[in-house]
């Protein structure tokens, strides 16, 4: 197992901090909510014996800074393309976003499709695509965090307890996370300003619409080769990842992650590193 290194990129308006591991083409993994890079922590030495991989926290969450402003994707795939292009130096990559990751993957690849080998979305849908994304309600939070205000109020104080009934619920099993990871997750969701830039996210979703909405019109579809993948179990999003891409990108494959709700990248690294190890050896 390689040991991740630690970095940080002081960008246009953000710190953004970044783990690596391994050589060779550059891996770029989006983490999603309420997670960090760290949820990549099985998955990062996979890749890293074949691959250059890269893990940042995004704007506003884990050791990142947190801009009062800035949450729409297109803002934040705008970090990642000045940190991996402009910093590192990276001309073309794979990507990966899971959660709240994939529409900022989405983002990135719109408008830098040059940079994009390949694009893999792991349970989430894109904004914008035609359907909806809270699923009739079933995913309450979505509206309940968009919510001026009152969602600071209401959490301040009860970070945990907000954040287990996710990790206990979205999973397949409610242990599926250790309470030590769960407490890296908590240490940076606890510090000021965290929560907003999270609530943040979601409170863009009109923006992100419209974005997206906006260069599909202008550039059409995605053509990169594309792989979607949704848990099959629990709240993960089934079968739904890979009809949403469908509708945003033309090489698109994909299907369902087994025994795994939401949080795939912890819930069965095995099968999610295999799958994307295979998909970036494809030739174009």
């Amino acid at each position: 197992m390689r040991q991740a290194n630690s970095h940080f990129a002081d960008l246009t308006d953000v710190t953004l901090h970044y783990l690596t591991a391994g050589k060779g083409d550059p891996v770029v993994l989006l983490h999603g909510i309420p997670q960090s890079s760290h949820e990549w922590r099985f998955v990062m030495p996979r890749l890293a014996d074949r691959y250059f991989v890269i893990a940042p926290d995004l704007r506003g969450l884990g050791d990142s800074t947190r801009p009062q402003s800035g949450y729409d994707k297109k803002t934040v795939a705008e970090d990642i393309w000045q940190l991996v292009n402009g910093h590192l130096g990276m001309k073309r990559f794979h990507l990966v976003g899971h959660d709240w990751g994939g529409p900022v993957a989405f983002a990135l690849a719109a408008h830098h499709p040059e940079a994009v080998s390949k694009l893999a979305i792991l349970d989430v849908t894109i904004p914008g695509d035609g359907g909806e994304m809270s699923q009739g309600g079933r995913r309450w939070h979505h509206p309940f965090y968009r919510t001026p205000d009152l969602p600071e109020a209401l959490c301040a104080g009860r970070e945990e307890l907000v954040m287990n009934w996710f990790f206990e619920n979205y999973g397949h099993r409610a242990n599926c996370l250790s309470e030590d990871d769960k407490q890296e997750y908590y240490r940076t969701y606890k510090k000021l300003g965290a929560f907003r830039a999270m609530f943040g996210y979601y409170r863009a979703f009109a923006q992100d619409v419209a974005d997206n909405q906006a260069i599909l019109a202008s550039q059409g579809k995605l053509k990169m080769p594309v792989l979607a993948l949704g848990g099959e179990k629990a709240f993960g999003r089934g079968l739904e990842t890979v009809e949403s891409l469908k509708r945003v990108a033309e090489n698109v494959r994909g299907g369902t992650i087994p025994d795994s709700g939401h949080w795939v990248a912890e819930e069965a690294p095995e099968f999610i590193s295999e799958a994307l190890l295979s998909f970036f050896a494809e030739k174009e």
